[in-house]
């Protein structure tokens, strides 16, 4: 499944004003995780997270596993869990 993000649907996900793409050096510095190869599991500290809500629809989801060529298959459900990720439709219309 293939979409887009809406940033404004994140934002209000997150309980923010505003979202933004981060820079690549900062999410490597924030995360411990170099770019390309970020993964929402075991960072240096935990980053708020949001989940767009088909996710929890299908069988399995694909996330970083921590560098570039390492996915981890896991169910939605586990990546909401494992992360503390607020669940919230995200895709652009």
């Amino acid at each position: 499944m293939a979409g887009k993000l809406d940033l404004k649907a994140a934002a209000a996900a997150l309980g923010v004003k505003r979202v933004t793409l981060a820079d690549r050096q900062l999410a490597a510095q924030r995360t411990g995780y170099v770019p390309g190869g970020i993964s929402p599991l075991g960072q240096r500290k935990a980053l708020p997270t949001a989940v767009d809500e088909s996710a929890l629809l299908l069988p399995s989801v694909f996330v970083s596993g921590g560098r570039r060529g390492l996915d981890v298959e896991l169910s939605g459900a586990d990546l909401v869990s494992l992360t503390g990720a607020t669940v919230a439709p995200l895709a652009a219309p």
